[in-house]
């Protein structure tokens, strides 16, 4: 830009401006909430309150197969059927509505509806016969308690299903599947969109250990040592586990009452949730349009701004949208096209070419301090964690769309970040949907895994199948197949329709009590009309050869 701002306008603005003073104390006492969150004693007073999301297992890009995804978070919700295979995914994505009627009596109502749609969608794109697991997209507050399963804290954005609060979301979908009827669908885990743009960044690029949602709301998750998380009741044989930090709370405590300015302190005050979510009011989309404008009415009053004549508009209270500073900064020539569009849609009818050049710098300063505060978060996780190289995955309008927000999040973490660590930020795409396919998929990769440790050799054996050297399961066309090597020239192989039976093995009894009775065994050069089938449990799911007779 040719012209600079008024002296004035910068003055006002000084309180924007973050020092390297001030971001390595946000950075110590953000790390200091982290603790508190992940350790026992402190958990329940911390206001970072870093849950624990129960994945343990990040894909590595060979996840293959046919996934469902449940996206929901407002009053439309999304379904997708999502194919993957070699690092790649074919999408089919629908659009459902969600009703006031449907989404503020029971939980029956609601979910029945959910169902309902679900239904639909599998009639319509001819899935009634594969057997699909299926990742949900919760985003509300939840506190998991397994990779599929948690309790609703809230209901928030107008939702009131009241009789929901304390139960959990997956078994309430799981129920009003099996009212519903004729779906072969199987909920493998409940993920939020922050966890959602990691799994998704990480089955692109296997560094990638932290996600950051900016957008209309911002979080951050990472991966933590299971060993310093405290609050996790799973299984401590896994080395890291995901952490759902809910940063956007970060300085409810009062750890950023240095750097608030008067501005932040008024949104705050007038919100529906004063003192809470400090740190994400002075970021996300929500209120920073709201912030610029503040600091416009202020200028307007000190007659700085428009010759001091304002608008009705312009005095209304959020009518300045997020939208408008994405436009203004797009703006990168003297003409200020944008600028006077924005101006005009605000009825302000007095700005002169000062007045143009003013309201680009006060947008620009307003996103600078939000991409600061986001890099700043960002560096100190990925100090704490200590990988090498390592990625963030990021997702939300904010990094998509505001110009500069990616590269004042660059600089800031350049400075940051130690120096022995090789990062870079990563565009997430589409975690809600992807991110909880794969979340299904490493659910399914942990109950195969579960269900192969628990029947060692010495279990089999009671059942007097003898002479096993090793025991493989696999998962396709519609069989469940334990195949059961009991020499180098032989395999026996039990099958039986998956459709019939969808049910997991928990237990040695269970499959006593359960399953003996329908195991039919065949030599592997004598299946008759079926497939000689031979599965192998990798890290990545089951590959599977099938030979037709």
């Amino acid at each position: 830009m040719a012209n600079k701002p008024n002296p004035k306008v910068v003055e006002i603005c000084k309180q924007f401006i973050l020092s390297d003073e001030d971001l390595k104390k946000i950075s110590n006492n953000f790390l200091a909430d982290i603790k508190k969150g992940l350790a026992k004693e402190t958990h329940p007073e911390a206001v970072v309150k870093c849950f624990i999301t129960y994945v343990t297992d990040l894909p590595d890009g060979k996840e293959t197969g046919d996934f469902l995804a449940l996206d929901l978070g407002g009053t439309n919700f999304r379904i997708l059927s999502i194919h993957l295979e070699n690092r790649k995914s074919e999408m089919i994505n629908e659009v459902y509505e969600l009703p006031k009627d449907k989404i503020v009596k029971t939980s029956v109502v609601l979910f029945d509806h959910i169902a309902e749609c679900l239904h639909n969608f599998i009639v319509k794109h001819h899935l009634q016969d594969k057997l699909l697991p299926l990742g949900f997209t919760f985003s509300f507050p939840l506190v998991q308690v397994a990779l599929d399963a948690g309790l609703i804290l809230k209901w928030t954005k107008g939702f009131d299903a009241k009789d929901a609060i304390g139960q959990d979301p997956v078994t309430l979908l799981r129920e009003a599947i099996k009212r519903k009827g004729g779906m072969n669908v199987d909920v493998r885990a409940i993920v939020n969109d922050t966890t959602g743009t990691l799994i998704a960044c990480a089955w692109k690029d296997p560094n990638c250990r932290l996600g950051l949602i900016v957008g209309t709301g911002t979080n951050m998750c990472y991966v933590e040592k299971v060993e310093n998380a405290e609050m996790y009741q799973g299984d401590r044989t896994k080395e890291y586990v995901v952490i759902n930090t809910e940063s956007g709370n970060f300085g409810s405590d009062g750890s950023l009452d240095f750097i608030r300015t008067e501005f932040d302190r008024e949104i705050d005050s007038k919100s529906i949730n004063p003192g809470h979510q400090l740190h994400e009011k002075m970021i996300s989309g929500m209120y920073l349009g709201e912030l610029v404008r503040l600091v416009i009415v202020k200028l307007v009053e000190k007659n700085v701004l428009f010759g001091g004549k304002s608008s009705d508009k312009l005095k209304t209270a959020h009518s300045f949208q997020c939208k408008y500073v994405t436009e203004i900064l797009t703006d990168t020539q003297n003409t200020f096209v944008h600028v006077k569009k924005v101006l005009e849609e605000m009825e302000v009818k007095h700005a002169k070419k000062q007045d143009w050049q003013d309201l680009y710098y006060i947008c620009d300063i307003v996103n600078r301090r939000g991409a600061s505060l986001a890099a700043i978060g960002v560096a100190t996780l990925i100090n704490k964690m200590g990988f090498s190289p390592v990625t963030a995955g990021i997702d939300g309008t904010l990094y998509r769309l505001i110009p500069g927000f990616h590269d004042q999040m660059m600089e800031v973490m350049k400075r940051f970040v130690d120096k022995n660590i090789e990062f870079k930020l990563m565009l997430s795409e589409d975690g809600s949907g992807r991110g909880a396919a794969l979340a299904a998929a490493s659910g399914l990769r942990v109950r195969l895994s579960g269900l192969l440790g628990r029947f060692s050799v010495e279990a089999l054996e009671k059942l007097k199948l003898s002479q096993l050297e090793q025991c493989e399961l696999c998962w396709t066309s519609g069989l469940l197949v334990i195949g059961l090597e009991l020499s180098r020239s032989q395999t026996r192989i039990y099958t039986r329709p998956a459709a019939s039976r969808l049910k997991w093995l928990h237990s040695l009894e269970e499959l006593e009590s359960s399953y003996t009775g329908w195991l039919r065994a065949f030599p592997s050069d004598n299946v008759g009309d079926r497939y000689y089938v031979h599965s192998q449990v990798t890290t990545s799911g089951i590959a599977t050869t099938r030979i037709p007779k």
